[in-house]
């Protein structure tokens, strides 16, 4: 398994310069082909014209929005000259979650900005959460603090899911290149931490047949402490410059209310994240 075509998710009003430089590392390191992908619409203003004065705004708008798309592919194929192989853009005056999610056909992988604001404008930006949930590819979140994939040290984050077991699959190009794996699963109240770690062990060793070497650990939330700030000290200890976890193990709604660890790695400033659902 490889990534051969890597695309990368740009926004037209956040900075693109960290994913940029990781989605080129990804091309070059799989020798793969690269896609930029962009899409915005003109938002309508709260008030209410007619006629030719409408019909000026509109133009002025969209002529704004294409400005904006064509700027974005000029980054994009500077950052990715001579890198990887077939480079490719494709951009549209569209609703970015809508128009990236159709491109996603065409991709191993995609790279996406990191922190995502809780309500993002539909009409400019494409928020790491919508794609991990729909695209049915892997998502890598690149914080914008970021300006390198450090494979030194990579964490998955297990947890007896579906979406875990399907982020680990889709990791497995980036651990085959990691220097070191920790597989850790936080254990909570009522856990049964030998069950808990008889199934990291098996996680661990089916990595081997897979030709990663890693390590198991299970780790105790302390007293009043989430999951994910346990995770965190965790990525902290072992270095983890990669985080490979599986999202929304829990409804995403229920994250979205009242936080969780998906909601956590997406908006974390330090690590890449390897995201599947």
């Amino acid at each position: 398994m490889t990534y051969a075509t890597v695309m990368v998710s740009l926004a037209v009003d956040q900075p693109n310069e960290a994913r940029l430089q990781v989605a080129g590392e990804l091309a070059e390191r799989f020798e793969a082909a690269v896609i930029g992908v962009a899409a915005a619409q003109f938002a309508p203003p709260l008030y209410f014209t007619d006629g030719a004065a409408a019909q000026r705004l509109i133009d002025e708008g969209e002529a704004s929005v294409k400005k904006r798309l064509a700027d974005l592919e000029t980054q994009f194929r500077d950052a990715t000259k001579n890198r990887g192989g077939h480079v490719e853009w494709r951009g549209a005056i569209d609703f970015p979650a809508r128009h990236i999610l159709q491109q996603a056909r065409c991709a191993d992988i995609i790279v996406s900005g990191g922190r995502s604001p809780s309500f993002s404008d539909a009409f400019s930006l494409a928020s790491p959460k919508d794609l991990v949930m729909q695209a049915g590819r892997p998502v890598l979140a690149v914080p914008d603090g970021v300006d390198w994939l450090d494979l030194r040290s990579a964490l998955v984050a297990w947890k007896d899911t579906s979406e875990a077991r399907r982020a680990v699959v889709d990791a497995l190009p980036l651990l085959r290149k990691a220097k070191e794996v920790t597989v850790v699963e936080i254990v909570e109240r009522d856990d049964d931490r030998e069950a808990v770690m008889a199934g990291v062990t098996d996680v661990v060793a089916w990595l081997a047949r897979q030709r990663v070497t890693a390590t198991a650990r299970v780790s105790e939330t302390g007293q009043g402490a989430t999951a994910a700030a346990q995770l965190e000290k965790v990525a902290g200890d072992v270095g983890a410059g990669l985080i490979v976890a599986g999202a929304y193990g829990h409804s995403r709604f229920r994250e979205l209310i009242l936080g969780g660890v998906t909601q956590y790695l997406i908006n974390q400033s330090a690590r890449c994240v390897l995201l599947s659902h």
